[in-house]
């Protein structure tokens, strides 16, 4: 199960993340994940002011996200990070890194996120590419958006033909670490959002009697 944000970030937003983009400098991308030989892409120079000002922009962006919140149920959510695809740059296919140290922190990580921040026609190619069994699902969400999908996933990005690709990623540590588990929850919470005015008393106190029964049993 994934989730799609359509405005996560306002377009002012957006165009402060283009300028901190075009003022800092970028790295190779294989310095956070060395191993990965299909990763050709960089990301910013977190040494540079302009990644913690980037994050915090995408930070307070996440931060008021209600749908975020609801799907994610997150208990941490690292910084996100700039990063960017040019011409014959790609990220073969790969399922993110169960844990990572952030900031002298262990995360597990549990759904990945991709923030896009350049328009789907900058660039030729470069399609969010999600392998869900033998389905395949490509995005190339308008800037400002958000997807929102479990990090045991595989995916990939397509190679970029011209143009420039810009997103930032993040992935997140949920309270339920069981995506099966979290997709209940998260149902649950939709129909109790939908219908429980609706509802007869008696039968919306069972409802959120399960609701906060399960996320009890399940969080961490």
């Amino acid at each position: 199960m994934f989730l799609e944000v359509p405005e996560l970030l306002t377009p002012e937003e957006v165009a402060q993340l283009r300028e901190i983009a075009k003022a800092t400098p970028f790295v190779s991308g294989r310095i956070s994940n060395p191993h990965n030989q299909t990763k050709n892409n960089q990301q910013i120079d977190q040494t540079k002011p302009g990644y913690r000002d980037s994050a915090e922009i995408m930070m307070r962006a996440l931060g008021r996200c209600e749908e975020m919140r609801d799907f994610v149920m997150p208990n941490v959510i690292p910084p996100p990070m700039l990063c960017r695809y040019g011409p014959g740059q790609s990220y073969g296919r790969h399922s993110d890194a169960a844990y990572q140290h952030v900031n002298g922190r262990r995360i597990r990580f549990d759904i990945s996120c991709t923030i896009f921040i350049s328009e789907p026609e900058a660039c030729e190619g470069g399609e969010l590419t999600i392998h869900f069994g033998a389905r395949t699902l490509k995005i190339k969400g308008k800037a400002g958006s958000a997807v929102f999908y479990p990090s045991v996933t595989l995916h990939e990005v397509a190679p970029i033909k011209s143009g420039e690709r810009l997103v930032a990623i993040t992935f997140i540590e949920s309270q339920v670490r069981d995506p099966a588990k979290r997709e209940l929850l998260y149902l649950l919470n939709e129909v109790h959002a939908l219908e429980g005015n609706r509802m007869e008393w008696e039968n919306r106190v069972l409802l959120q009697h399960v609701q906060a029964s399960l996320m009890r049993m399940w969080a961490e």
